[in-house]
């Protein structure tokens, strides 16, 4: 089963510079997608053989999730069920036989880290979310988690710390989701791997140098790690400062 994730920064931008043929060329049974930035009715977008769930944000041009699925699933929601944290539409999960599959786009702490109490208490909210599901099927976590969770994971760790996304409360939070249960697939194939990044800033030139940050994630529970078969990044594909970031599994 393969599994891809994107936060695609506006998705009607990326289908004008060959998000259609990508989708097709990547042939996953779930593609997910962060990032849309649309409001219901705003595209027209279908795949045969695909069935799609969206979830917008109430601010236009602003956040949004969706997830385009081969398999029929058993059950669908949508954000997390808490008020406080519902109108910026960051979270759509599906219900399958065998787990839960949920795409997120996580807040950011944004500059000055001004946005960081909102970003902790989602952080919270978010994985007692997934621990709760995690009691009934495994989980699988995709999407723009908005953060590099170790050194190894950005290019110049020491200039961006308690930056947005390296902040030591931020890199905590992630921590608590994995000593919950969870397990950074990426990291559990490649433990060293360097200069594997899934987002690049606009400025500086920084995609061309690689100059990046991994905050794009597949997380899931530990029970599953050892059905990971490959966990990669797709630095290759362009349309969006970040890239698609995929999952194999032997289910």
């Amino acid at each position: 089963m393969r599994l891809i994730s994107w936060n695609v920064n506006g998705l009607r931008a990326v289908v004008k510079k060959g998000f259609e043929d990508i989708f097709t060329d990547l042939d996953a049974d779930m593609f997910c997608l962060q990032e849309t930035k649309l409001q219901e009715g705003q595209i027209d977008l279908q795949f045969s053989g695909y069935e799609s769930y969206w979830s917008y944000a109430e601010k236009k041009g602003y956040s949004g999730t969706a997830i385009f699925t081969r398999v029929a699933p058993l059950s669908v929601s949508y954000n997390l069920g808490m008020d406080e944290h519902d109108d910026e539409g960051r979270a759509v999960t599906l219900e399958f036989e065998e787990f839960f599959l949920v795409c997120v786009y996580t807040p950011n702490s944004q500059d000055g880290l001004k946005r960081l109490p909102y970003r902790m208490s989602w952080d919270d909210a978010f994985r007692d979310y997934v621990s709760a599901l995690d009691k009934k099927k495994p989980v699988i976590i995709c999407g723009d988690l908005n953060v590099a969770h170790q050194e190894i994971d950005l290019k110049n760790p020491s200039t961006n710390r308690q930056n947005p996304g390296f902040s030591d409360e931020e890199r905590a939070k992630f921590t608590q989701l994995l000593d919950a249960g969870f397990t950074d697939s990426f990291r559990f194939l490649n433990p060293d791997l360097t200069g594997a990044y899934s987002w690049w800033s606009y400025r500086s030139n920084a995609r061309a140098n690689n100059t990046g940050w991994r905050i794009d994630y597949f997380v899931l529970s530990d029970r599953l790690k050892d059905k990971i078969d490959k966990a990669y990044i797709c630095p290759e594909i362009m349309g969006s400062d970040h890239c698609p970031v995929g999952l194999d599994l032997k289910l």
